[in-house]
């Protein structure tokens, strides 16, 4: 990689070899020619001989950028421009939130002074912020969260030539948690309990079989429950027992059809309207959970919540998420591996194996484990 010290032949004709500008001149990594002033006269060529050998290092080590200027404020500004509208609303959200975590926090002004050290720092800080609930710190997940979002937005940095290099990133250890499904017995309970509902309001149905309708289609479907507000009914064929969830509607990023149970089938039928959606809502995500927190406190569910913080009543009921671990975790040893995560809308396989109930699966491996001689003698 080399570079060239030179005088303009125009300058020196027109002012003399001691007016004339001295150049540093070189080829860019994608091979366009670039060219830098460095002044008149011996000064100004001793100061092209130092540029020279300057680029020239930098293009041998790998660390040549030609946009070691551009600030953080407008490499975001351009990242939200081009990368965001492409992505899911949530998406987009999310990555807003994280981008503006960093920027409250770490307050970058040079993206090329975003270093390892900017990262950990910032790590540092954000894990010492309050969470949601009083008492409790955001959780490693979230910082993972922050931190995913982040790296992939400066992977984009590097490919534009705004960094040198992506910083390193070391993720939060997360803690191994059990997770939560609604069982069986506390399902039947909020299924009778949601005749306590009282919205949606002014249906031409009561709440109660609206409420009815979308547990049993979450807890037999496995659909989140974005998905399954976004259900319209041009999109349902109760004939053929079939809904279709557009790619645009689910985390999974596909168009798929889906067969229904008869159950589900039955349940939506009782929710006859001329609105859009099937399970349309009066008010917004906050007035749902709460209602759906309402049944569940009238069901008599009140589970036990080990988090270190104050406690709500939402700490005590399931979410609508824990429908969808219940239909993975109930059915994960009647279907195939590809089958649960074609129906739970998974793009990643990992992600599938994570919601299958490893301890219910390995029941029957442990009734086959070998016992010692000396054990199989004593318990005779």
């Amino acid at each position: 990689m080399k570079a060239w010290v030179y005088q303009d032949a125009k300058q020196v004709k027109k002012y003399g070899v001691v007016q004339a500008s001295w150049y540093v001149g070189w080829l860019d990594p994608a091979g366009k020619r670039r060219c830098q002033s460095c002044g008149p006269g011996a000064t100004g060529q001793k100061n092209a001989d130092k540029l020279k050998r300057k680029i020239e290092a930098e293009l041998l080590t790998g660390t040549y950028h030609l946009n070691s200027k551009k600030t953080w404020s407008e490499f975001r500004a351009e990242y939200e421009d081009k990368v965001l509208p492409g992505l899911a609303v949530r998406s987009r959200e999310e990555i807003r939130a994280a981008l503006g975590h960093f920027e409250r926090i770490s307050k970058p002004v040079r993206m090329a002074a975003i270093k390892t050290n900017t990262i950990d720092s910032f790590i540092a800080k954000r894990r010492q912020e309050p969470g949601k609930k009083k008492g409790d710190r955001v959780s490693p997940a979230t910082v993972n969260k922050d931190l995913r979002h982040l790296r992939a937005a400066l992977r984009k940095a590097k490919r534009w030539g705004y960094v040198v290099e992506v910083p390193a990133f070391d993720m939060e250890r997360e803690p191994g948690k059990l997770p939560t499904y609604t069982t069986p017995e506390d399902f039947a309970k909020i299924y009778e309990a949601c005749g306590h509902a009282t919205r949606p309001a002014g249906m031409p149905y009561p709440a109660v079989e609206w409420w009815r309708a979308l547990i049993v289609t979450a807890y037999m479907t496995g659909w989140r429950i974005g998905s399954l507000l976004a259900l319209r009914r041009d999109d349902v064929d109760l004939d053929k027992a079939t809904a279709i969830t557009w790619h645009k509607d689910n985390k999974g990023k596909r168009d798929q059809k889906v067969t229904l149970h008869p159950v589900v089938v039955e349940h939506l039928k009782r929710l006859p309207s001329f609105e859009v959606f099937i399970f349309s809502w009066d008010g917004d995500k906050n007035d749902l959970y709460d209602e759906f927190t309402r049944i569940q406190q009238k069901a008599g569910v009140h589970l036990p919540c080990h988090g270190e913080h104050e406690h709500t009543p939402a700490c005590h009921v399931y979410g609508f998420h824990d429908l969808r671990r219940a239909f993975a975790t109930m059915n994960a040893d009647q279907l195939t591996p590809d089958a649960l995560q074609a129906l739970m809308q998974h793009r990643s396989y990992s992600t599938t194996q994570r919601y299958i109930n490893l301890a219910r699966q390995m029941d029957e491996a442990v009734k086959v484990l070998h016992v010692p001689d000396v054990l199989k003698a004593k318990k005779a």
